[in-house]
């Protein structure tokens, strides 16, 4: 079964690039949001099974997205990104629901079905 991925990204360069990413790894892009007010829009009528999340949001930070995030989709895989942050702390990663952190200049060389597919 093909995993279905939210993107969330303030960047609408990002946004495209890693959906072509993860269309040529074989996931669905289920939608794509600038923010986290339209990421939690995103996912209150279906849930996706993965979320590509930034860490450097306008208004709330991805850490608080991603626990509003858990919170309404407990099922989705969360992983966080940044291109300004080098690594998460795990205790960082738990508090926030989130199963793990790949910079942005990693996603490319990342085995992300390992992280989106469980």
């Amino acid at each position: 079964m093909t995993s279905r991925i939210l993107i969330v990204d303030d960047s609408p360069h990002f946004r495209a690039a890693a959906a072509v990413l993860l269309a040529a790894r074989g996931f669905e892009v289920l939608e794509s949001a600038a923010d986290g007010e339209q990421a939690l829009a995103a996912v209150a009528g279906e849930c996706p099974d993965g979320i590509l999340l930034d860490v450097n949001l306008p208004g709330s930070d991805g850490f608080a997205v991603a626990a509003r995030l858990a919170a309404a989709c407990s099922q989705a895989r969360i992983v966080l990104t940044s291109a300004e942050v080098d690594q998460v702390p795990a205790q960082v990663l738990r508090a926030c629901a989130a199963i793990a952190f790949v910079p942005k200049q990693e996603l490319a060389e990342a085995d992300l079905s390992t992280f989106f597919s469980g």
